[in-house]
């Protein structure tokens, strides 16, 4: 009975300790340059895989990034 107990406690307090942290920070893990990022897209426009428009929104997007 007391072994059901301490798992009972044991469950509980682990459930209540997953929301813990609480932060809304997020982490931006990137292992390219943003001038990488803009040769990247421009040769995928050069080769026909972006349309202007869509090279102009994602270029944007990348210097804006923060």
């Amino acid at each position: 009975m007391r072994s059901i107990l301490a798992l009972a406690a044991l469950v509980l307090a682990a459930a209540s300790l997953s929301g813990c942290g609480g932060s809304s920070s997020s982490v931006d893990n990137r292992t390219t340059t943003v001038g990488q990022e803009l040769q990247d897209l421009e040769a995928a426009r050069n080769k026909g895989l972006l349309t202007e428009d869509d090279y102009q929104r994602q270029r944007e997007a990348i210097l804006n990034r923060k």
